[in-house]
This record gives C-alpha cells, sequence and structure tokens, in this order.
C-alpha cells in the first residue's frame, strides 16, 4: 500500500507498487495497451517536450534522486535516449507535466528497453515490460481528463534492483498541441507495485519508525474470543486507516471511522531494518496530525469498536516497511514485538501488508507447498505462533499485490533456468501454509500490469473484467507455473475479498461505483459479466471488498462504502 505526501497516490507501495517496492506483475511479452475512457478527439498534437531527448539533455524531464540521464549509443531513433539508473532504493522515475484539456482523451506511447520498465499517468493507469530486457518494446497507455483538469503528469520507471532501463520517442497525443507546455520538477512516483507491483516508490510523510525500547511479550494476551471470520453468508468491508502517518487524504481519528467498516487495518507497523524482525507502531505526530487524538482515546475507541464486533488489526509493512525474516533470531523478534503492540492497543490481530523486496523466493525453492527459502519459512513460523498463541479468535489477513500471487500462474520464484524475478508468485506458500487460519485473503488489484487469467488472456485493471479474473483464480484455484501437477488450491469464498482503490487520488486501477457492482455482480450471481465469466460458478458467500483506504474513502465523500452498503444491503 502506498502512503504518499499528496493526494494522487496510493496506498504506500502496493498499491512503488506501488507500495514499498511493490513489484508488478510480468506482462505479455510484447506491449501491453490499456485504454480509459472515450472522451472525443480531434486533430492530434504533441503535447511532450523533448520526448525524443534529442536536445542532449533531460529538460523538462525530472528524475527521482539524480537517477536520470541522457546517453548515446541506446537510442531508438536519432542520437540520444533516457537512461534510467534504477537501484534497489530508487526506480528511476522520470516524470513531465504538461497541460491538458478537461474531459479529454488522451495516448501516451514509449519505446522501452529493460527489465520491468513502466509507462504510465500520475493518478491514471500504467503498464509495463516483462521481465526480460533485449530489443524496444511499444508501450502504450491511454487516458481521459476529468471534469475540471489541467495538467497531467506522465511517467516512466525501472524497478528496484532491476539495474538501468532505456527509454525513448515518448510521446503524449492528443486534440491540438497545447499553447504552452508546463515542465515539472515533480518526482512524484506514480502507484505500481501496494505490489501499491501497490511498483513505484512514492514519496511520504512520515519517518522510519523510532527506535524506543524493544517491546516485550510479557503483556497479558487481548481476550478475542468471538470466532476468526464471519460466517458464511455474511459480507464484509475492510478498509486500512491511515493511523502513523499524514498525507493528501488528511487524518481519520478512529472515533470517526464510519460503522460501514468491519474490519479496520491500522498503517502501519515497520521493523527498525529491514531484517531485524523488530515491529514498531507509532502513531501519527502532532505535527503532522493536528487533529490526532490521545492515545488513551485511541485505545477507548479502538475497544468501542471491538464492542461493536469490528475487527481492528495491526498491519505490518506497506509501501516503506520492508520485512525480510532472514533468521529464526528475526521471527522470534517478529512474534514478540508484534505481539506487544497486539497487547498494548487491544487488537484483534495481524494483517500481512508485505511488499517489495520482503518475499523472494531462493533459487531451487519451487515447491510452493514445501517452501524452503528462510523469509517464508520464518514468516509462516510466526503467523502460526502467533495464532497459537491467541487462539481461534486471532484474525488474520493478508493483502499481497498480484505480482506475489496471480502471476503465479505463469511464473514462480526465478524458475526452473533461473533468470525469472524470484518474487514471482512468492506469497502463494504463505497462503497455503496458513489457509486455514486465514481470515482473509484480499489481494491488491490494483497498481498492476496485466496478468494472465485462467482463461489464458491477459487482462488489465480499469473496470470489472480485471477483478472478476483475479478473484476467480482464487476461488477455482490454478496450477502453479502452468504445472498441473502442482496445483494451488481454491480458497474458502468467505476467505476472499476483492482489494480495490477507494477513489482515483488513492492508487491506479479505480474504477466506478458501476463497475464494482458489475464485478459482484459476476462473481456472487453469474449476472452481468463482460468478456470473462467466472470459471468457479456463482460465489454468493464472497466475503466482500477491501479498500485502500478508509481515508480515501472520506476524502471522496464516501463513495466506496456508500456503494458497499447499498450494494449488500
Amino acid at each position: 500500500m502506498r502512503r504518499t505526501a499528496s493526494p494522487t497516490n496510493h496506498r504506500r507501495r502496493p498499491a512503488r507498487l506501488a507500495a514499498a517496492g511493490t513489484a508488478w506483475a510480468v506482462a505479455a511479452a510484447g506491449a501491453v495497451g490499456l485504454a480509459l475512457g472515450t472522451a472525443p478527439t480531434a486533430s492530434a498534437g504533441e503535447f511532450l517536450s523533448n520526448g525524443g531527448f534529442e536536445s542532449n539533455a533531460l529538460a523538462p524531464w525530472s528524475c527521482t534522486g539524480g537517477t536520470g540521464s541522457v546517453v548515446t549509443g541506446q537510442a531508438h531513433t536519432g542520437t540520444y535516449a533516457l537512461a534510467g539508473a534504477a537501484s534497489a532504493s530508487d526506480s528511476a522515475q522520470c516524470s513531465q507535466t504538461v497541460t491538458v484539456a478537461p474531459n479529454t482523451a488522451y495516448t501516451l506511447t514509449a519505446y522501452v528497453k529493460g527489465s520491468y520498465v513502466y509507462l504510465g499517468v500520475d493518478g491514471g493507469t500504467s503498464t509495463w515490460t516483462p521481465g526480460t530486457g533485449g530489443a524496444y518494446q511499444k508501450l502504450t497507455v491511454g487516458f481521459t481528463t476529468g471534469a475540471a483538469q489541467t495538467s497531467a503528469t506522465v511517467y516512466t520507471h525501472g524497478w528496484y534492483g532491476q539495474g538501468t532501463y532505456y527509454a525513448d520517442d515518448v510521446s503524449l497525443d492528443g486534440p491540438g498541441a497545447p499553447a504552452s507546455p508546463s515542465p515539472s520538477a515533480s518526482a512524484s512516483a506514480s502507484p505500481t507495485a501496494s505490489v501499491s507491483p501497490t511498483a513505484s516508490a512514492s514519496p511520504t510523510a512520515t519517518k522510519s519508525p523510532t527506535a524506543t525500547s524493544s517491546p516485550t511479550a510479557t503483556a497479558t494476551p487481548t481476550s478475542t474470543g468471538t470466532p476468526t471470520a464471519p460466517p458464511p453468508g455474511t459480507h464484509s468491508l475492510v478498509g486500512y486507516l491511515h493511523a502513523s502517518f499524514a498525507n493528501g487524504a488528511g487524518y481519520t481519528r478512529m472515533a470517526d471511522v464510519p460503522d460501514s467498516w468491519d474490519i479496520i487495518n491500522l498503517s502501519f507497523g515497520e521493523p527498525t531494518s529491514i531484517t531485524s524482525g523488530d515491529i514498531r507502531f507509532n502513531r501519527c505526530s502532532v505535527s503532522e496530525c493536528p487533529t490526532v487524538e490521545s492515545d488513551a482515546d485511541f485505545k477507548a475507541a479502538i475497544a468501542a469498536k471491538r464492542a461493536q464486533g469490528k475487527k481492528v488489526q495491526l498491519s505490518i509493512g506497506g509501501q516503506n516497511g520492508e520485512v525480510q525474516l532472514t533468521t529464526t533470531a528475526a521471527r522470534d523478534t517478529f512474534v514478540s514485538s508484534v505481539s506487544a503492540i497486539i497487547d498494548k492497543w487491544g487488537l484483534d490481530g495481524l494483517d500481512v501488508d508485505f511488499e517489495g523486496h520482503s518475499l523472494s523466493l531462493n533459487t531451487g525453492d519451487t515447491d510452493f507447498k514445501n517452501p524452503t527459502s528462510p523469509v517464508i519459512v520464518n514468516l509462516i513460523s510466526a503467523l502460526k505462533t502467533l495464532k497459537a498463541k491467541y487462539g481461534a479468535g486471532f484474525t488474520l489477513t493478508m493483502a499481497p499485490e498480484t505480482f506475489f500471487v496471480q502471476l503465479g500462474y505463469q511464473y514462480y520464484g526465478s524458475g526452473p533456468w533461473g533468470g525469472q524475478d524470484p518474487r514471482a508468485g512468492a506469497f502463494l506458500p504463505v497462503i497455503y501454509a496458513m489457509r486455514g487460519d486465514l481470515t482473509l485473503l484480499h489481494v491488491q488489484d490494483y497498481n498492476s500490469g496485466s496478468i494472465m487469467g485462467l482463461d489464458n488472456q491477459y487482462h488489465s485493471m480499469g473496470g470489472a473484467d480485471f477483478h472478476v479474473a483475479m478473484t476467480d483464480m482464487l476461488l477455482k484455484g490454478f496450477p502453479v507455473a502452468g504445472n498441473t501437477a502442482n496445483m494451488f488450491p481454491a480458497l474458502l469464498p468467505s476467505q476472499v475479498a476483492i482489494g480495490m482503490p477507494a477513489t482515483t487520488n488513492a492508487g491506479n486501477g479505480y474504477v466506478s461505483p458501476a463497475e464494482v457492482d458489475k464485478a459482484l455482480d459476476c462473481l456472487t450471481k453469474l449476472a452481468n459479466c463482460g468478456t470473462y465469466v467466472p470459471k468457479a460458478g456463482a460465489q454468493p458467500n464472497l466475503r466482500g471488498l477491501m479498500t485502500w483506504s478508509i481515508n480515501w474513502d472520506q476524502f471522496g465523500g464516501k463513495e466506496f462504502s456508500k456503494n458497499f452498503d447499498s450494494y449488500f444491503g
């Protein structure tokens, strides 16, 4: 999930997908295009300046962290091309802001070369190349401006740890050239890989957790008492509450969270260092969140929500909270520190929102039912320990990105011959191992590239079909890496919710309430389906919806939660 400082971004990473190094799905070989909207077009005009980089300079492009440069010897046409030096900590996003007209359709294209190269528009959609470098590939993104929109920021970026990418002949085509393109110094990342890949990291308004004294697990365990999940036939709305940081969505006090929300995930618990396993939950400061309530009021409001039958959990990870339990010591520290937070605030359980490089599979780790990679094995062990400690009432939810789940239908880890991204499908062994204790799995169906569904067709964000195809994979099960002898089994419908952005500001992949209802109709009733018809059949016990975030829903006039309430009555 991505937590950004501006109202144009989603939940942390997922959603640098978007969320903390969120990796997004390896798309089909070749270019992937996605068009949104059908506004009328007129004579075409070029809206970008220096899209071919033939000025031998970056301006008016701006690249994060000084990662961009103009080079020779790599051009698609002409002499020069953009080189983006992606590193383990920076996806090398280069962006340009231009003047646009409201209610107008535009087409963004670029030729790119490298592994996982993205092209997109802030607050809109994006696409990317698969994880193979080689020759230039053309990417295309369509978008339609809003009723009052007069500017748009377009970007390209690579992926964490994938090395330098190249881009050339970037073009934004629309009706008539603008009077004066306005260069931008903006370096804000758009959601990608929450997995959003919640995949490009966006700037955050929070800092790393303060190194306070280590928590202990000696406090009395919270008495949860109630069943882990509601009985089949009921439906739940899950949302993330920005409890430890501020961004453009504004701060929402726990007591002011509307009753629509059945599961409230406190965002976020983060480690003191990537491999420490020492998780801290630091509430938003008064300087960042002037309306923040006191600790006593926050705790009392949590207790009041739980008394109403709501579940309040700690969400760990997100865009910035990369967690790698590489050792058993880190595993044990994870258990003790998470327990201390649960006990201190009186929480129901845990949401695992690991993104970025938190989970990956070692070479040779090819059986999701019997994983051997320490970061996977230790996480499973830690979750089982927490479940055993708190008992049947302990709630456990997971919010992986499509890259870590549905992409496993095509790719799993580094593959039988190596060379693939070792994070592909890396959440599958965790989900499988915890399936008997899992309250809900709500994959982030946003900040995602195109993913192959069970119909062996690629599906892209922007409409009901994407949510139907991605959710059907969880309800039907699928062969991992195409191996029919290695099937990922279906989850119970009551264990599955669909993850969506609450607003266009919250993340890429927003769909209107009408499209949300179409997806629910198709999945639960086999009615109102589009091009994809679920292979699992009608699933009326599908649990419900998850969104990033409660704050963004409040910011957007409660559109998402009101629609959920209206649909399920």
